[in-house]
């Protein structure tokens, strides 16, 4: 997984509430389990219309929005269904970072696990954040982990909390099998003191 520590990006305005697993990516492309594809399909059916052609005034369609890698969100994002392809379609079309007032609570987990930073905020601070994201291409955020701050183009500063243990494993690129793996000279002591305590358990003679 790769690390997030200090992110400077465009910020995607998208003031919607409510914005389920569905929306963020359909039904029909869950059919794969390959992470990477996934982020032409993102928001797909607000992207595109019926004939495949995009849709103009779309957020991410626009040329200031195109490489967007913050998207500033309204609340419960991330809602709906628990497919782990929305996190997949994010990241694999370039966001590290969404900030909204609430999210799910399955999607904010999955969104740790894929390395995404997902920040809750005042509705205040989040109005604030994406009155910087309608300015386009000519202003970009810049996401500070080691601080927990967001620092916006003209020198303003948002201050967020995260658990220690998901900073951790951000800073350092850690999934669930990171995390195992990172354990693994204390796994071949168990598995060796098994193996010499119940041979059979392995095959051997006892």
């Amino acid at each position: 997984m790769q690390p997030f520590t200090i992110h400077t990006g465009v910020a995607a305005p998208l003031p919607l509430i409510n914005v389920d697993t569905d929306m963020i990516i359909p039904k029909q492309f869950l059919k794969t389990i390959q992470r990477s594809g996934l982020g032409r399909h993102l928001f797909d059916e607000m992207r595109y219309d019926e004939s495949g052609a995009e849709v103009s005034n779309f957020v991410l369609n626009r040329p200031a929005y195109r490489n967007a890698t913050v998207l500033v969100a309204g609340e419960n994002f991330g809602c709906g269904s628990s497919r782990e392809h929305a996190p997949w379609a994010l990241l694999d079309f370039g966001i590290r970072c969404i900030i909204a007032p609430s999210f799910a609570d399955i999607f904010f987990n999955n969104c740790f696990k894929n390395g995404i930073l997902p920040i809750a905020l005042p509705q205040s601070e989040v109005d604030k954040l994406l009155d910087d994201a309608a300015r386009g291409a000519n202003a970009t955020i810049t996401i500070d982990l080691p601080a927990q701050e967001i620092r916006g183009p003209d020198g303003g500063v948002i201050t967020f909390d995260i658990e220690p243990f998901r900073k951790h494993c951000l800073l350092n690129g850690l999934d669930d099998i990171g995390l195992t793996l990172g354990h693994a000279e204390e796994i071949a002591q168990f598995e060796q003191g098994r193996r010499t305590a119940q041979p059979w358990l392995f095959g051997a003679a006892g």
